[in-house]
């Protein structure tokens, strides 16, 4: 049986990680504070920031920029859950 945990993104008692999912002390907070549902809804978003924000990983500050979005994503810094971004700007164009 696997262990749970209070995840801090959806604030409900849920399976926690086996292992962590990166390396680093990163990787073991991740793994003692994210379920494995939110983490696998990072998963599925971190390439979509990635693509938008056009991460070139040749850069050394692409990673700490990743690693930012995902804190603020899995809520590990004391955020609310709920939209980890900000909606887009609005474009004035409506009636």
């Amino acid at each position: 049986m696997s262990a749970t945990l209070e995840c801090t993104r959806c604030r409900r008692q849920a399976a926690a990680l086996e292992k962590a999912p990166i390396p680093g002390p990163v990787g073991e907070e991740v793994m003692q504070r994210v379920c494995v549902d939110c983490w696998g809804e990072w998963s599925s978003t971190e390439v979509m920031v990635i693509n938008e924000l056009k991460l070139n990983f040749m850069d050394p500050q692409a990673q700490q920029i990743l690693t930012q979005h995902m804190r603020e994503f899995l809520c590990l810094d004391g955020e609310q859950p709920g939209v980890p971004f900000p909606p887009p700007p609005e474009t004035g164009d409506s009636p």
